[in-house]
C-alpha cells in the first residue's frame, strides 16, 4: 500500500478557539493556539488521509474524538479523548470514514 501524507509544503493553520477538522485540513496540520481544541468527527474522512496538529502553547489540550472508534497508537483502546501534551505534535490516520489511530505527544 501507498500512503502519501501530504506534509511537506503542507499549510498550517492557527486556531485558538475549539475547532473541528474538515476535508480541507488532509494532508495540512493543525497549530492550536491558546483556548483551542480538536474534534474529529464521525464519517467526514475516508482511509488513507492524516492531519497532523500541533500544540503551540504552555498546556495539554484536548482532542475529542467523536468519530465512532479512534484508537491510541500502539494501543487496542477506543478512546473518547486525547490530550496533546505542550508543544507536542500527533497525527490523526484515519483507517476509514469511522476508525482512525491518533499517534505522537500524548499523555
Amino acid at each position: 500500500y501507498e500512503i502519501s501524507l501530504g506534509l511537506v509544503g503542507s499549510e498550517m493553520c492557527i486556531r485558538d478557539s475549539a475547532y473541528t477538522l474538515v476535508v480541507g485540513d488532509i494532508g495540512n496540520f493543525i497549530g492550536v493556539g491558546s483556548g483551542g481544541s480538536i474534534v474529529i468527527p464521525n464519517s467526514v474522512f475516508s482511509a488513507g488521509d492524516a492531519i497532523s496538529i500541533f500544540n503551540n502553547t504552555t498546556g495539554n489540550i484536548t482532542i475529542t474524538c467523536t468519530i465512532t472508534t479512534a484508537y491510541k497508537a500502539g494501543t487496542n483502546a477506543d478512546i473518547a479523548t486525547a490530550t496533546l501534551e505542550t508543544r507536542g505534535v500527533a497525527t490523526i490516520l484515519f483507517i476509514s470514514g469511522t476508525v482512525c489511530v491518533i499517534g505522537g505527544n500524548l499523555a
